[in-house]
C-alpha cells in the first residue's frame, strides 16, 4: 500500500470504526460523537482532494490493491480518479452536514444509539462505492448500504415509514440480484474482476451477444437504484416516509450509485451492448422526465413532489448517458453532483417546514412562508430556481449539456431518435418550470392564512445555518464556474471512453 493509499483505507476505516463504537457510548453523546466521525471523515475526504495529482485526473490515484480471496482472484482494491472524488466529497459532507443538522435538540432522534450506528454505516457503504475497483468488492459496498437505510426508514420514518421500507428493501435486493448476475457474467467471460483492466480492454473478446445480456443485466439492475422510469416506485413513498437525513441521503447520494455504475462498469466494459441498448436507456429516461414533470404538478404533498422531482432530474442524467459521447457523460456526472446539492438542500428544507408546520401539505400550507420565514422562504425559493435549472446555478449545466450531448450523440446511434429524445426532454424542462413555479405560488408566496398568524414560527436557527450553508455556497459556485467539477471528470471521462 502506498503513503496516498493510507489516506482511501482511512476514508472508510474512520465510519466503520465509528458505527462499532457507538454501543459503548451513552445516548446522550451518540449524536455529538457522529458529527466528530463524519467531521473527521469530510476532512480525510478533503485531504484526498488536496493531494490528487489534477494533471492525470484519468488514473486511479491514492490506492491500494491488495489480495483478499485468492481462489476466485477477488481483491481489496479502492482507490479514486476524476470521477469517483466529487461524489467521494458529496457523500462526505452531506453526511457531516446531516450529522450537524440533528444536532439540534429539537432534532435528537429516538434510540439516538442505533441511529447514528446506522448512519456511519450508510457512508462506509456509500464511500466504499465510489472507491471500489473490484467487480465484487463493489456490489459489496454496493450492499452494504441496503440493510442500514432500511432500519433508517422503517425506524425512525413516518406513519407508513413500514411498508415503504418494505417496498425499498424489495426493489433494491432485486436489483441488485440481476445486478450481480450481471457482474458474475463479465467476470466469467473476462477472467478478472479488476475494474481498471476490465475499462481497459472496452469489451475486447467478448461477443456481441454477450455484450448485449451483460448491459442489459447490469443496467437492469443499476436502473432500480437511479431510479429509471418505470422502476421508480419504491421512491416516492421511502422519501416521503423517511426521517430528513434519510431523505437527503436518498436523493444526494444513493440514487448515484445507480449511475455512477452505469459510467463506471456497463458503457465502458461492455460498449457494444450500450451501443444497442443505449437509446432505450434514453427513451426510459426522458419518459421518466415527463412522467416525474406531470406528477409533480398534480401532487398537494411538498416531500412528494421533491420525491418526484429527483426521478425527472436522474431522467436528465441517463439521458446524457444514452448519448456514449463524453460530452454526455460529462453532463451526466455533473447532474449527479448538481443533484445532490439541490435536492439534498430541498430535502432539509422541507424537513425545516414539517417541523415548524406540523405538515407538509400543501394546501394546508397555504403560502406565505416568505412572511412568516423570511430566511427559510428565501432558501426554498433559491433551492427551487436552482432546481428547475436557472442558468447561473448547478443545476443549469448538467441539464443543458446533456440534451446538447442528445443533439449529436455517438457514432452509430440513430441521431433522429435522439432528436426526438432531446425534443421531449425540452417539453420535460417546462413542466419542471411550471411545477417548481406552481410549488412556490401555493407555499412560499402571498398572505399567511390566518391560522398561522398567531404561532410565531422561528426562522432558520444556527445549527441549520450550519448545515445549509455550504450547499448553497457550493450550487452557486458549481453554476458559475462549472470548469471546477468539469475540468476534474473531463480527462477521466475521456480516459474510460479509450480516448487519449
Amino acid at each position: 500500500m502506498s503513503g496516498d493509499g493510507v489516506l482511501t483505507v482511512l476514508l472508510l476505516a474512520v465510519p466503520l470504526a465509528g458505527s462499532l463504537i457507538v454501543p459503548t457510548l451513552s445516548p446522550r453523546r451518540a449524536v455529538p460523537y457522529a458529527a466528530g466521525v463524519t467531521g473527521v471523515t469530510l476532512l480525510l475526504a478533503v485531504t484526498l482532494a488536496a493531494t490528487f495529482d489534477y494533471g492525470h485526473t484519468g488514473r486511479v490515484q491514492q490506492s491500494v490493491n491488495w489480495s483478499w480471496v485468492p481462489a476466485i482472484g477477488l481483491r481489496f482494491h479502492l482507490g479514486v480518479d476524476g470521477i469517483s472524488l466529487p461524489l467521494v466529497l458529496l457523500t462526505a459532507l452531506l453526511c457531516a452536514l446531516c450529522a450537524v443538522y440533528t444536532l439540534r435538540p429539537s432534532a435528537r432522534p429516538a434510540r439516538p444509539r442505533a441511529f447514528v450506528a446506522l448512519l456511519l454505516l450508510i457512508e462506509v457503504g456509500m464511500l466504499g462505492t465510489f472507491v471500489a475497483f473490484d467487480l465484487l468488492l463493489f456490489f459489496v459496498f454496493f450492499e452494504v448500504v441496503l440493510l442500514p437505510m432500511y432500519g433508517l426508514i422503517a425506524g425512525w420514518g413516518g406513519p407508513g415509514r413500514a411498508a415503504a421500507a418494505r417496498q425499498f428493501i424489495l426493489y433494491t435486493l432485486l436489483g441488485s440480484g440481476v445486478l450481480l448476475v450481471g457482474l458474475l457474467l463479465l467476470a466469467t467471460q473476462t477472467g478478472t474482476l479488476d475494474m481498471v483492466e476490465l475499462a481497459a480492454r472496452h469489451g475486447a473478446g467478448l461477443s456481441r451477444v454477450v455484450q448485449t445480456l451483460g448491459f442489459l443485466a447490469i443496467a437492469g439492475g443499476l436502473a432500480v437504484k437511479a431510479p429509471m422510469w418505470p422502476l421508480h416506485t419504491w421512491l416516492p413513498d421511502a422519501h416521503s416516509e423517511a426521517p430528513t437525513v434519510g431523505s437527503v441521503l436518498l436523493a444526494g447520494v444513493l440514487l448515484k450509485m445507480g449511475t455512477y455504475g452505469l459510467v463506471r462498469i456497463a458503457v465502458p466494459m461492455l460498449p457494444e451492448g450500450a451501443h444497442r441498448l443505449a437509446p432505450f436507456l434514453g427513451a426510459f429516461g426522458v419518459a421518466g422526465i415527463i412522467y416525474a414533470g406531470l406528477a409533480c404538478l398534480g401532487q398537494r404533498n411538498l416531500k412528494r413532489l421533491v420525491a418526484f422531482s429527483s426521478v425527472g432530474h436522474m431522467g436528465f442524467v441517463l439521458l446524457g448517458i444514452a448519448t456514449l459521447t463524453q460530452v454526455g457523460i460529462n453532463a451526466a456526472l455533473f447532474g449527479n453532483i448538481a443533484h445532490g446539492l439541490i435536492t439534498g438542500l430541498l430535502f432539509f428544507l422541507v424537513g425545516g417546514v414539517a417541523e415548524r408546520y406540523g405538515t407538509t401539505d400543501m394546501e394546508t400550507l397555504g403560502g406565505g412562508l416568505l412572511t412568516a420565514a423570511p430566511r427559510l422562504g428565501s432558501l426554498l425559493v433559491l433551492a427551487a430556481v436552482a432546481s428547475l435549472g436557472l442558468p447561473g446555478l448547478a443545476g443549469f449545466w448538467g441539464e443543458m449539456l446533456g440534451m446538447f450531448a442528445a443533439y449529436q450523440p455517438a457514432p452509430g446511434l440513430n441521431r433522429g431518435v435522439y432528436l426526438v429524445l432531446l425534443a421531449v426532454a425540452g417539453v420535460g424542462t417546462v413542466l419542471t418550470a411550471g411545477y417548481f413555479v406552481a410549488m412556490l405560488r401555493r407555499v412560499a408566496q402571498g398572505t399567511l392564512p390566518t391560522r398561522w398568524r398567531a404561532v410565531g414560527f422561528p426562522d432558520v436557527t444556527a445549527y441549520e445555518l450550519a448545515a445549509w450553508t455550504p450547499l448553497v455556497v457550493l450550487l452557486v459556485a458549481a453554476g458559475l464556474w462549472p470548469r471546477l467539477l468539469l475540468g476534474l471528470t473531463g480527462g477521466a471521462v475521456r480516459s474510460l471512453l479509450g480516448g487519449v
